[in-house]
């Protein structure tokens, strides 16, 4: 039977692990009797950890939240996970930076020695956005405050700012019924459905200021496509449908499969022979698609659809003006 504190430290590990333990499995993956479980949940509770029991068939033990945080148990891998997550917070586009910063020294301070070795060591560089055109950041009680709202399944009332809006005009305020918080490329978004357009629309959080108090309840719709990750890709692509393109064409380009995947993201690649394959890729406009192609520096067969091929041929104009010094068209 392993040493009480060690066998402590084991029976607090499993009850951060998951909600709700039954007695009997508790006593099975500590090698012990279901006795010994009892009273090492009451040498638990004496050191301030708040474990409730529950009865029943499968009676056992929770680890509750209480009033004071007693001390935290992280093994190697919770303890870098932590670390990675909290030197990379700056990225996630919500100000939370001096924050993390303070949170990572205070847990750093009650781990062993051996763990905080390791936390010390580890050195991650988070790059940030772009500062040719930074994304604003997003407060963290903006963001509770919308999330709130999500979990209650409240109608949200909320003031948009425009991108550029005319000078002395009044937006009335939107009412929507909130759905889920997305974090994108370092900005925040609310997908809800927009009561007065009858349609799902995604807003950037650091453009709304929520209004009080919020509206009745509703019940929860699902969102397009049933995946809210699709449907905001979809909507970026410029699609109607989740995580399409508006634009999809098919093309034979004079270069191995192989070289060609490397490079071709989410289309679809099929071998021909051994410097010929087939390409079909999407993009949000078919001047751009047609662009991308030309990135893979070979010669191009263009299968389909018309769209495609006008759009080479205006591409072509353009290039030909652009290497005779003439304007663009």
């Amino acid at each position: 039977m392993p040493k009480t504190s060690a066998r402590l430290l084991s029976l607090l590990s499993l009850l951060q692990a998951r909600r709700d333990w039954p007695g009997a499995l508790l006593a099975e993956r500590l090698g012990v009797s279901p006795r010994t479980v009892r009273r090492d949940v009451d040498r638990l509770r004496e050191l301030g950890y708040p474990v409730a029991a529950f009865k029943g068939p499968d009676g056992g033990y929770r680890l509750d939240a209480g009033t004071r945080l007693p001390p935290l148990l992280f093994d190697d891998g919770q303890a870098v996970a932590l670390a990675v997550a909290l030197r990379t917070a700056a990225t996630t586009g919500a100000a939370i930076r001096e924050d993390a910063v303070r949170a990572l020294a205070t847990v750093r301070q009650v781990m062993p020695a051996r763990l905080r070795h390791r936390v010390d060591t580890l050195r991650v560089t988070a790059v940030e956005p772009s500062a040719v055109r930074p994304h604003p950041s997003v407060d963290g009680a903006l963001l509770m405050a919308l999330s709130a709202a999500v979990h209650a399944g409240e109608v949200l009332r909320f003031d948009y700012a425009a991108a550029s809006p005319p000078e002395g005009a009044v937006r009335p305020p939107r009412r929507v019924e909130p759905h889920r918080l997305v974090s994108r490329d370092g900005r925040w978004y609310l997908v809800a459905f927009d009561l007065d357009r009858a349609d799902w629309r995604t807003f950037r959080a650091d453009r709304i200021t929520p209004r009080s108090p919020t509206g009745p309840r509703f019940a929860p719709r699902e969102v397009p496509g049933g995946d809210v990750a699709a449907f905001v890709t979809g909507r970026f692509r410029g699609a109607d449908g989740p995580g399409g393109w508006p634009c999809r064409g098919e093309v034979i380009l004079d270069l191995p499969a192989a070289t060609v995947a490397r490079h071709a993201h989410d289309a679809v690649v099929e071998e021909l022979g051994p410097d010929r394959c087939r390409l079909v890729l999407g993009s949000w406009s078919w001047t751009a698609l047609a662009a991308g192609v030309g990135r893979f520096d070979a010669a191009v067969e263009v299968v389909g659809p018309r769209e495609l091929k006008d759009a080479f041929a205006v591409l072509a104009r353009r290039y030909a003006r652009a290497a005779a010094g003439a304007p663009g068209v």
